[in-house]
């Protein structure tokens, strides 16, 4: 099990909905989260920790990422 951070930032208000169901089919392994909604002008930034296996965290980022306007990264914390 890893634990890392996932930064996900919304450039497209009409998009959150899919953001959340994405984060919905992985809420078992999500220990915490924050939002931010507009931050600027049609960008909100929500912050994920996650704890799982990495290609699960992998998965998980790399399905928000694809989504259009969505850019998602991912941190992890040093310990295996």
């Amino acid at each position: 099990m890893r634990v890392a951070i996932v930064a996900i930032f919304i450039e497209e208000k009409s998009m959150a909905s899919e953001v959340n169901e994405i984060l919905h089919k992985y809420s078992k392994y999500i220990i915490g989260r924050m939002g931010l909604s507009k931050v600027e002008e049609n960008l909100s930034v929500i912050t994920v920790v996650i704890k799982a296996k990495q290609d699960i965290i992998s998965a998980m980022s790399g399905q928000l990422g694809n989504l259009k306007k969505v850019v998602s990264k991912t941190t992890y914390a040093n310990k295996k």
